[in-house]
Formats: structure tokens, C-alpha cells, sequence
């Protein structure tokens, strides 16, 4: 499938979860790519693999593209050029098998432009990295590579040369099949896109298949860490910049993030932008939202995004109190520079726990069955974001899954996070 030959249909794309702009401060949940005083850690104490039951849950509703965060840190431990971890990358290949053997696509994402919370300077450091992870994974057609999550506060032609020897480094290891996202710095916001990663329309691909990753929230700052949202209008317009880039320079964009809250104002803000998305479908390839508190809320918007399969919709009332609302989700997609906010306030992410809330109702099935503490639930999240083919007659779906959470303890097992989202 070809994301060149892709457009969003009036079904256009959804999935996301809300990662605070902001930054130095690990959360107290922690997913398999997030950094800890203690990385690389130790498997099901400091991180979890998504289990695959959970994956075929979702993978059965349609979904057809999963996010895989790992931490470089955990593949690489001695160095960046380093060999990998054997372990840890059997883990993380045996994921990624589980995903792609089942027909969907796998996303491998991870820690924004730093190493040992070091910024990356070194371009041949990060080719030499990424050559040696795009040699495990160079045949399977179905691995989508993104180069590093939510570059910040890096010089923007580093950020430039960093995501140029990626795409180098991938496609000399053999996998010249595959897709690459790549992502911007200040976040990656799709909002101050054309402001700070004007550049990165130099980046070149000589099998053409690259895709910007952008993310954008609909809060006052655009950090996702609040439940309101500017304006009803306010997803489209944080839109309208980026599309016009995307258009002017022939390139097709995605959605990797975004959120908003569980109020009449955000519900029309997320349904804007996901018709914007639609009505400009020649650049525009998907969306990411995660599940969480605002399940019961936002279904009914994304359901109707959802191409192969159907979601389950929660029959019971969104009227949950303000700071059940307003829970936020770790997603293991954050890396280390996320902030306290963060664990407190994902406004429009739809969680889904063991310990749910009593609006919320989930398939037992995908719950992690280790706990009934909140801290060890498993968390889904379901991705929405079809695209179609000007010329497929039937679509295919893709879809997101995130690696898991960790725990705060080592008394408890660490929650798992998945993403997950459609494409046609």
C-alpha cells in the first residue's frame, strides 16, 4: 500500500494522546521507551511488551496500524553504535512479527533526538544507529521506521541532518520498501510547523515514501495538558498553515498526535479538524487519538472514521466528574522529557484500565489481568484515521500500538499502553 496513492476519506483520520510540550521530568508511569534513572531497567519491573492478546483485540475492531515505542537506550546500551541488546531486541522483534504476520503495520518510535538525555549531535552516530536497526527489519515490507519522536530545542539544521541520515541509513541497510515518518523540532506541533521546520521540506528519499509526522492539541499552548480548548474552530485553524505547506511542496502529512477535552467545545474542535483532514485528503494520510477517560465521549466522533470492523460503543453516560475527565494516560510514545502535567491531565486521551471509570465501559478482554490497581492497568488506545486509495475498491486498514508503561515500584508490574489506529 502506498501512502502517495492515499487519501483521507470523508472518513478521515484519528487516533491521539496528549504529550505536554514540556519537559524534564520523568512521569511516575513509564512506558518501554521512556527513560528511567534506572535505564535500561529490567523487563517487567521498569517496562512491559504489549501482549499480543491485547494487540488481536484491537486488531480484530480493524485497526491495522500499531506504534512500537522501544528505548535506544535499551537496544544499544553500551553506545549509540553499539550492538544491540539480544534480549531486548528479540522482545522487540517478536512484537513487531506478532503485528506485521497479522497483516498490519508496525511503527517503531522513540526518544526525541537524545541519548542518555544527551541531544544526538553526531550525524554518523545516528546513521550507524539507525543501519543497524533498519538491518533487522529491512524485509518486512510492513515496519514503518520514524526517526525519532518530538525533536526540541535542537538547532533546526541538525534536525534536518539527523532525519536525512536516517532516511540514508534505512535505506543502505536494504529496507527500501518501507515507509519513514519523520517528525520536526518544537515538538513537532503541526501549528508552528511552517515557522520552525520549514526546512525539513529539503529532506530527499530515493524510494519517495516519506511521510511528516506532526502532532497538535487544541489547548491555549498546544501542549495537551489542559481539558479546554480554544475555540470550536480551533482544530481546523491549527491545521490550515501546515496544509498549505504540505500542498505547496508535494508532500503528504500525518497526524501522530492530538487531543482535546470532554466538553461540547473541544467535541467540535476534534470533529473540525478531522473534517478538515478529510477535505484536504491529497495531503493529509491519518490521524492517532489513544482511549482513556473520554471514551463514552469521543467513540461516537471516531467511529465513524473507522474503516475494517467496528468499536464497541460504551452505552453508559460521559458525565464523569471534571478530573476523571481530565486523567491522563502515560503513553509509552512520551520519552523522558515529559512533565508531572503530563500524568495528570491528558484531557481527550480515551484510557482504558482495569479500574475504569464508571462512565467508561471496556471489553474485559483488554484489560491486563496482572492487577486491579490503576498503576498495572493495561491501557488501549484506538486509533481512527482512514485513508483511501483513489483507486482501491476495498480499503485496508492500518494501525498504532505503543509499548507499555511502566511502574512506579518494584512491587508492580508496569501497565502496558497501546495505540491503535485504521487506514483505508
Amino acid at each position: 500500500m502506498k501512502f502517495t496513492n492515499i487519501v483521507l476519506a470523508a472518513s478521515a483520520a484519528t487516533v491521539a494522546c496528549a504529550y505536554p510540550q514540556g519537559r524534564d521530568v520523568v512521569p511516575t508511569k513509564q512506558s518501554a521507551n521512556i527513560k528511567k534513572p534506572t535505564s535500561p531497567g529490567t523487563l517487567d519491573q521498569d517496562y512491559a511488551w504489549p501482549k499480543t492478546s491485547q494487540i488481536q483485540i484491537l486488531r480484530d475492531a480493524g485497526m491495522n496500524i500499531f506504534r512500537v515505542p522501544f528505548l535506544m537506550e535499551r537496544l544499544v546500551p553500551t553506545s549509540i553504535t553499539g550492538t544491540p541488546d539480544a534480549t531486548y531486541l528479540a522482545a522487540l522483534k517478536s512484537t513487531i512479527k506478532f503485528i506485521t504476520d497479522s497483516g498490519a503495520y508496525a511503527v517503531l518510535d522513540h526518544n526525541y533526538g537524545r541519548y542518555n538525555g544527551n541531544i544526538i549531535t553526531s550525524t554518523s552516530d545516528f546513521k550507524a544507529f539507525w543501519k543497524t536497526v533498519a538491518t533487522e527489519f529491512a524485509s518486512d515490507e510492513k515496519v514503518i521506521f520514524d526517526t525519532n519522536n518530538e525533536y526540541h530545542d535542537l538547532d533546526q539544521t541538525l534536525v534536518l541532518d539527523l532525519n536525512q541520515a536516517a532516511i540514508d541509513a534505512i535505506r543502505a541497510a536494504g529496507a527500501t520498501s518501507q515507509y519513514i515518518f519523520v517528525e520536526g523540532n518544537a515538538w513537532s506541533g503541526a501549528w508552528s510547523w511552517t515557522t520552525n521546520n520549514d526546512n525539513l521540506k529539503a529532506l530527499t528519499d530515493s524510494e519517495d515514501k516519506i511521510v511528516y509526522e506532526m502532532h497538535q492539541y487544541l489547548d491555549g499552548d498546544s501542549s495537551g495538558t489542559s481539558e479546554s480548548c480554544v475555540s470550536a474552530t480551533i482544530g481546523k485553524e491549527r491545521l490550515q498553515s501546515a496544509t498549505t505547506w504540505l500542498q505547496d511542496n508535494n508532500k503528504k502529512g500525518f497526524i501522530g498526535e492530538f487531543a482535546g477535552g470532554v466538553n461540547a467545545n473541544c467535541e467540535a474542535a476534534v470533529e473540525g479538524m478531522l473534517s478538515y483532514m478529510s477535505e484536504n485528503s491529497d495531503v493529509w494520510m491519518g490521524a492517532e487519538w489513544c482511549d482513556g477517560p473520554a471514551y463514552s465521549t469521543y467513540l461516537p466522533i471516531l467511529e465513524k472514521y473507522f474503516v475494517d470492523g467496528t468499536a464497541s460503543t460504551p452505552t453508559s453516560s460521559s458525565s464523569s466528574s471534571s478530573s476523571t475527565k481530565a486523567a491522563a494516560k502515560t503513553s509509552a510514545t512520551t520519552a523522558s522529557q515529559t512533565t508531572a502535567a503530563q500524568t495528570t491531565t491528558t484531557a481527550a486521551a480515551i484510557e482504558v484500565t482495569s479500574t475504569p471509570s464508571s462512565n467508561v465501559q471496556v471489553p474485559s478482554s483488554v484489560l491486563e489481568s496482572s492487577s486491579s490497581t490503576t498503576s498495572a492497568a493495561a491501557e488501549t488506545s484506538a486509533a481512527v484515521v482512514p485513508v483511501v486509495s483513489t483507486t482501491a475498491a476495498a480499503p485496508t486498514t492500518l494501525v498504532t500500538v505503543t509499548a507499555p508503561a511502566s511502574a512506579t515500584s518494584t512491587s508492580t508490574p508496569p501497565r502496558q499502553v497501546l495505540h491503535s489506529g485504521t487506514y483505508r
